[in-house]
């Protein structure tokens, strides 16, 4: 049955049986007749059918719940009888948003070195996605933000808290100045994050709350784009400190902290919360409170 089990998360998640099946690596015939099978193991009708998929009946919805319960405690008891024979070992799957993955690397890099056999794999992800892979078992871990918006039932370690900065080119207006307000930034030609990405959410925030209105001339979903438009010196960005080092701190690049508000966003580590956790995640966790400690404002 877990294989079945699998097979309809995998199917909640696409809404397309085609898809569905080329994801599991599956003929779409092999799909349907297992979803079949489940249906009369469990005596209802999960899905709604018609011409194409449309949907999951409300037994349906009951059972995909319960089908990530018990998909993820399998997952987790192979897990343990794998540890407990040969050590930690396998594969663990990090989705982050976009102004962290520079620091992913503060987490991964030592847990790599304590755990050889363990590769990992990280996705650059907005929060909604994070939260959305977490529940469907596609990832085991996200690094997102803790307090702005609701995560539901996770696990989460606070790792750092993000403060916003002006990045700009010298030579700029505001470049050399000590600081900045929310409503000065707003006359600028900026370049910002999309519209889905939760750090934009925050950032508009913020204008809102100074009594301005941002209207950024380039959006993108990747810091690397707005990082190289804000060096050519006709854009200025927004960005949390940490975040626009990673790409190297040239002298022709300025920092301004911005005030009016001047406020700071939890970054942390979420997992689904269960007990007991798999052995990678428990591990992934640990470390992540070790280095909790560390981190400061950026």
């Amino acid at each position: 049955m877990i294989d079945k089990l699998e097979y309809f998360i995998a199917l909640a998640r696409e809404r397309h049986f085609a898809r569905a099946a080329e994801e599991l690596g599956i003929s779409q015939p092999t799909l349907s007749a297992a979803i079949r099978q489940l249906e009369d193991q469990l005596g209802v009708s999960l899905v709604v059918r018609g011409s194409r998929f449309q949907g999951l009946t409300p037994e349906g919805q009951r059972v995909l719940e319960w089908a990530r319960r018990i998909v993820g405690d399998a997952r987790t008891m192979r897990q343990e009888m794998q540890a407990a024979k040969k050590g930690l070992s396998g594969h663990i799957r990090l989705a982050a948003i976009p102004t962290a993955l520079a620091m992913v690397q503060q987490i991964t890099a030592p847990f790599q070195e304590k755990h050889p056999d363990v590769t990992i794999s990280v996705a650059s992800c907005t929060s909604l996605q994070v939260l959305s892979q977490l529940e469907n078992l596609e990832i085991d871990a996200g690094i997102t933000y803790l307090e702005n918006e609701p995560l539901g039932r996770v696990t989460s370690v606070p790792l750092y808290a993000e403060r916003y900065h002006l990045i700009t080119a010298a030579g700029s207006q505001y470049a050399e100045r000590e600081s900045v307000t929310w409503q000065e930034v707003s006359d600028l030609r900026l370049c910002l994050l999309t519209p889905d990405m939760q750090n934009r959410r925050i950032i508009n925030q913020h204008f809102a709350e100074a009594g301005a209105t941002v209207r950024p001339t380039l959006e993108s979903n990747s810091m690397i784009v707005l990082f190289s438009h804000m060096r050519t010196g006709r854009w200025s960005s927004i960005m949390p400190l940490s975040t626009a080092q990673s790409f190297g701190f040239p002298e022709e690049v300025r920092a301004i902290p911005i005030t009016a508000p001047d406020t700071e966003h939890v970054v942390g580590l979420i997992a689904t919360h269960r007990e007991p956790y798999t052995p990678l995640v428990s591990a992934l966790l640990h470390e992540a409170r070790t280095l909790a400690a560390d981190f400061t404002p950026q």
